[in-house]
């Protein structure tokens, strides 16, 4: 790979393909300058999204928020399949901030990716994430070491059953 190829992919990664960001922070102009095709641009969006949802863990949520970004500027079904599995497979024994936050992304991936998704995905996609936001009010308060409430703008049991409870509602709203 060329060193211009290697700039243009190092770029496009470090902003997960998204242009206004790199605009922002003043690096859109050198990008575009590099003249990375669509297909390009299309196959590094998926090497993203693949290693990022191999990366997905219990542990934190680096991996999640990364693919929530990628969906915003490259909408692909993909994305919300592999979170639909991780959170059905290995959530129900993570803490309460663990489950809460996989659950608000995907509820942010659902409102994003509805309309690029089968109507079975829809289905898993929704199910997992109401399921999850039930279990976090039915379930008694388990905070992990290192996930202090203060720092997720929660103070109790009570505050987290309400922030699952607005999920839920952006949920049911979203589906209609």
């Amino acid at each position: 790979m060329s060193e211009s190829r290697k700039r243009a992919k190092q770029l496009f990664v470090e902003y997960k393909g998204n242009r206004l960001q790199m605009h922002r922070d003043g690096h859109f102009a050198e990008y575009q300058a590099l003249g990375v095709t669509a297909e390009e641009e299309a196959h590094w969006f998926e090497e993203m999204a693949n290693h990022l949802g191999s990366s997905l863990s219990i542990r934190d949520w680096e991996a999640v928020t990364g693919l929530e970004m990628i969906a915003r500027s490259h909408p692909n079904p993909q994305i919300i399949i592999q979170v639909t599995a991780f959170v059905t497979r290995h959530l129900m024994s993570a803490d309460s901030i663990v489950k809460l936050i996989y659950a608000e992304k995907l509820v942010a991936l659902i409102k994003l990716l509805k309309n690029e998704l089968s109507q079975d995905q829809l289905y898993q996609s929704y199910k997992a994430a109401e399921t999850l936001l039930q279990h976090i009010q039915a379930s008694p308060l388990v905070v992990d070491p290192g996930h202090e409430l203060e720092l997720f703008d929660l103070k109790d049991k009570r505050s987290l059953n309400n922030r699952a409870q607005k999920c839920l509602d952006l949920l049911y709203d979203t589906i209609g």
